[in-house]
């Protein structure tokens, strides 16, 4: 009879000559084999045809095999299929899992149990909705080999630590899910101590990348810092970038530089504003850097077809940058009733180009009835540039009281509203003190 030693040699033998076999018919296939000598591979040819024909069926190439050929290490039935089943069932339509797949594969060796599930809780936890959690995934499949003790969790901790709703941390991962791959201490909190050091509150903070989290995924040294010091060489105000940045924090990812030369440029030939105007229209609207130079004509010639001198013109967009994004056949409307109903010159409108601005049939007209049934006659600033409140209280006052350049808004303070000794102490009292935005005045 055979010893146990001579049937363990035998068996080793066996398995080399298999394993052999299965290399060579890889090779055959166009697939690499050298990553594959730790790995266990099937004791026949047939079995490692059977994955490879699987893994085709779901799209997968030969190409893409030979970028992760560890996923013929896993067993069809007792691998692949458990884990596609589990995919399909949180979200990810049968039509996709090839995609997946390819993007992730090291899915194909994760346990259901112990390593998926775990995730999708977490997720759901977050309140991430249920049907989103496929979304989620396909933004971010490697989401599902993350430890939750790690940096998901450390992540999500400091957002709340400074400000951020507990409730909004779960559209935050479903818009960008990329925050919970973030490492604390070398990405988050250096950012987010840039913008505080900018002027920016951690609170008003907070509220920026509850709306735009993928604020976070900006390189700070490789794309913020520079922008920030590409607005200052550009003539703005190192007191209005939180401004800027609170307005419009995408500019902090944008290509700058290519942008603002390309704008200023453009102001200066057609509009006439030069440079240090140019500045302080970014100041107040940082977005006409993505505006498209076609849309900025077109209220601009709106403007000049009404005999509005190219100067007043370039003085009403300085004043109001607003205009540059309105549309034409509105400003039409604002300005037939400006000239047929209310027969007031020119000079108003270059005055008070915010007029344009305000909605022609909620204020402009039903104020100017309420001050026409009056007799009253007053600016344009005076009726329009209030609260529904305070225009009630104009119109019962005895008197009409000087001009003021409206409500403004006060960086490390409370909003600063002109004639506010009117109002009420209980009004007063009731304004947020926690709410501390901004320490420069910036016109709203």
């Amino acid at each position: 009879m055979p010893s146990v030693t001579w049937g363990v040699v035998q068996g080793k033998k066996e398995k080399l000559v298999n394993r052999v076999i299965i290399c060579d018919y890889l090779k055959g296939l166009g697939i690499i084999p050298d990553e594959l000598e730790s790995v266990e591979l099937p004791s026949t040819v047939e079995v490692m045809k059977e994955r490879i024909e699987f893994l085709q069926r779901m799209g997968l190439t030969i190409d893409d095999t030979n970028e992760y050929p560890l996923m013929l290490g896993c067993s069809v039935r007792k691998n692949i299929i458990p884990v596609l089943g589990y995919l399909e069932k949180i979200g990810i339509s049968r039509s996709k899992l090839g995609e997946f797949v390819k993007s992730y594969p090291q899915v194909l060796h994760a346990s259901v149990v112990v390593e998926l599930h775990p995730v999708i809780k977490f997720l759901r936890g977050l309140d991430v909705e249920k049907q989103d959690i496929g979304f989620v995934l396909q933004k971010y499949p490697e989401l599902l080999g993350f430890k939750l003790e790690g940096t998901m969790s450390t992540s999500v901790a400091y957002l709340v630590s400074i400000g951020v709703c507990p409730r909004d941390i779960g559209p935050m991962v479903t818009q960008y899910p990329y925050l919970l791959g973030m490492r604390v201490g070398t990405m988050i909190k250096p950012l987010v101590d840039y913008l505080v050091s900018l002027g920016l509150p951690k609170t008003i903070v907070a509220r920026m990348l509850e709306k735009r989290p993928y604020v976070l995924g900006y390189d700070l040294q490789e794309t913020v810092k520079p922008n920030v010091d590409c607005l200052i060489s550009f003539g703005i105000r190192r007191e209005a970038l939180a401004s800027i940045v609170a307005q419009y924090p995408q500019i902090l990812g944008l290509p700058l530089k290519a942008k603002l030369s390309s704008q200023q440029y453009f102001f200066n030939l057609k509009l006439k504003i030069d440079p240090e105007r140019f500045a302080r229209v970014i100041e107040k609207m940082p977005q006409i850097v993505s505006l498209k130079q076609n849309v900025i004509m077109k209220p601009v010639q709106f403007l000049l077809e009404r005999a509005i001198p190219s100067e007043d013109a370039a003085m009403m967009v300085v004043k109001c940058p607003q205009l540059l994004a309105l549309r034409a056949p509105l400003m039409k409307n604002s300005y037939y009733f400006f000239k047929s109903e209310m027969g007031r010159p020119l000079k108003e409108l270059v005055e008070f180009p915010e007029y344009f601005t305000y909605s022609l049939e909620s204020r402009i007209k039903p104020r100017y009835e309420m001050l026409k049934s009056k007799g009253i006659r007053s600016s344009l600033n005076w009726f329009l540039n209030c609260s529904d409140k305070r225009f009630e209280e104009r119109l019962e006052g005895d008197y009409i009281e000087s001009e003021s350049l409206g409500p403004s808004f006060c960086m490390g303070g409370k909003l600063d509203l002109p004639g506010c000794e009117i109002l009420s102490d209980e009004e007063d009292k009731s304004d947020d003190e926690d709410e501390v935005l901004f320490r420069r005045t910036v016109s709203l």
